[in-house]
């Protein structure tokens, strides 16, 4: 009866199942009460998370033309003059710069960049401010300021050098940097695929889209199973491929513990206990099986909760098909209270054992010498 009362003095590989229940309901370090939730049907099960779409969470961007022009644009200017020319005149123009036809002339101009204030510099205009114009919205004001100069001038403007309607891509992909929209209706997986695709397995791949001050998250396996995910790609968006792997956490008296990797978008409890090897016959109570994980409130906080499943009941075993395991999940296999004897049994039988080996080996000893 002695042994029997040291019994809760022995190892064990965690609390029981009476225990957790225990604690949850009143912490000794009397912190506020856990909540407990037992799972008995369908209606007991957590509301599986639904995928926020990332374009509610970043700001909202205008639908820009392909070939707007901002800073840091490098721009192709050609300016063509009839008949008495500026440029010309000025010894600025070339003689290969001579048209075929006569009387009209091209300069082109050096690579003009536009500056971080949005203005380019033209001969014998000066500053002109071009950023948020297109490309022919910068040629007409190019002509309008050489009017009153050149007799009838005409221009056209190319981006050589595209800064305005790219993106910055890095981490996972094959090639990362700056990746030029030439549509800009790219989707998130079209400018993966464009930056050469990712490296490692979709599974553990998560894209963080920055856009001004917000920023998103999405799974690429996500994306895969809801095409909604697939949001279009802005004009200065940032994005990083990070690898970034969901896993959840195996616990207490089960055949093995480890912390494991989805091997899959959703993975359900009873996958996850059948990894973890079941229940240890030796250790586990099949009837105190536990997860522990953060749940979000009304007000976005989160608070801890605990699910308790009963898997010595039919019932159990169809629930665990439909509870869908979540990252950073804690699956616990609770200690069977009655294999404390047992322990006993076992300690007693470790430390007595030396002492009949000897015993028994004198013996044969002394047996021989007779």
């Amino acid at each position: 009866m002695a042994g029997l009362a040291g019994c809760a003095t022995l190892p064990s590989s965690g609390p029981t199942g009476k225990q957790i229940e225990q604690s949850a309901a009143a912490p000794k370090d009397g912190s506020a009460s856990i909540q407990l939730v037992q799972i008995h049907a369908m209606t007991d099960l957590p509301t599986p998370s639904t995928n926020v779409s990332p374009t509610d969470l970043l700001s909202r961007h205008a639908d820009t033309p392909t070939d707007m022009v901002g800073p840091s644009d490098i721009l192709d200017i050609s300016i063509y003059e009839a008949g008495v020319t500026l440029f010309a005149s000025s010894g600025i123009a070339s003689q290969a710069s001579q048209m075929s036809t006569p009387g009209v002339q091209v300069q082109k101009l050096p690579p003009t960049r536009v500056d971080d204030m949005g203005d380019i510099t033209i001969p014998y205009v000066g500053s002109l401010h071009v950023a948020g114009l297109t490309t022919s919205g910068v040629e007409t004001v190019i002509r309008k300021s050489l009017t009153r100069l050149s007799q009838n001038p005409q221009v056209i403007v190319t981006l050589s050098q595209t800064i305005t309607n790219s993106i910055i891509i890095g981490g996972e992909v094959s090639r990362p940097g700056r990746l030029v929209l030439q549509t800009n209706k790219e989707s998130l997986s079209d400018v993966i695929a464009l930056a050469g695709g990712y490296r490692g397995s979709s599974k553990d791949l998560m894209a963080r889209i920055m856009r001004g001050a917000s920023s998103a998250d999405v799974r690429i396996n996500d994306i895969i199973e809801d095409p909604a995910l697939d949001i279009r790609i802005h004009p200065g968006d940032r994005l990083m491929l990070v690898d970034d792997p969901r896993t959840y956490s195996i616990l207490g008296a089960s055949g093995r513990v480890e912390q494991v990797p989805f091997r899959r978008s959703s993975v359900s409890l009873a996958e996850a206990v059948a990894t973890a090897g079941g229940t240890n016959p030796n250790l586990g109570d099949p009837a105190a099986i536990f997860l522990f994980r953060y749940v979000k409130n009304a007000k976005g906080q989160e608070t801890p909760q605990v699910y308790h499943l009963n898997m010595m009941q039919t019932g159990s075993y169809f629930l665990a098909q439909k509870f869908v395991m979540q990252d950073k999940d804690v699956l616990y296999f609770g200690n069977a209270a009655a294999n404390q004897p047992s322990k006993l049994v076992q300690l007693i039988s470790q430390l007595f054992s030396p002492i009949l080996t000897v015993t028994s080996a004198v013996s044969v000893i002394q047996n021989s010498n007779n």
